[in-house]
Parts: C-alpha cells; structure tokens; sequence
C-alpha cells in the first residue's frame, strides 16, 4: 500500500540523512540503523563481522554507501525470511 512504501521511505530517510547525504546510507548510519531497528536481530549475533558482510553484500555498487535501492534488497531479504518463518509454522 502506499503508506506502506511511504513508511519505507521515511525510515531510510531518518538514518541517511544523519550524516548530512540523505541519498545514501554510511556504514556508521547503517550499522545505526540494524542496531536501532533490528536490535533483536544484532543483538542474538555472535559473530561480529556478520553487519558489515550484510552491507558488503548489499553494497552492489561498490561505493561504500547503500542506496534507497541497495536498501530495499535488505528489506525484501528480510520480508522473506519473516514469510518462510510463517509458512513453517503455519500447520499443513
């Protein structure tokens, strides 16, 4: 729905700008954002490089930021392990 896409919008908003370019998302604003937002995620991790092959992963460019685009690639990942989560517990 629209207010689904313009709640995304606003959350990359709120971290990419921390840094003054608001088009892209710094490593600092995106390790921001996963131990802000995904805290339940970061925090159950033991191994303390896994945020920063997250970003190398998602930084297709190669340019050390992620984009709104980059971004999403996150949030779908994500949508899809919540959705395979669901359909496991869902009885058959």
């Amino acid at each position: 729905s629209r207010l689904s896409i313009e709640s995304l919008i606003a959350l990359f908003q709120r971290y990419a700008g921390k840094g003054g370019y608001n088009c892209s998302l710094s490593k600092m604003e995106f390790l921001s954002f996963m131990n802000t937002e995904l805290a339940a995620f970061t925090k159950n991790q033991k191994d303390p490089g896994v945020l920063d092959r997250i970003m190398k992963k998602l930084d297709t460019n190669n340019d050390g930021q992620l984009d709104f685009s980059e971004f999403l690639n996150l949030i779908g990942g994500l949508a899809m392990a919540c959705h395979d989560s669901f359909l496991k517990a869902v009885p058959s």
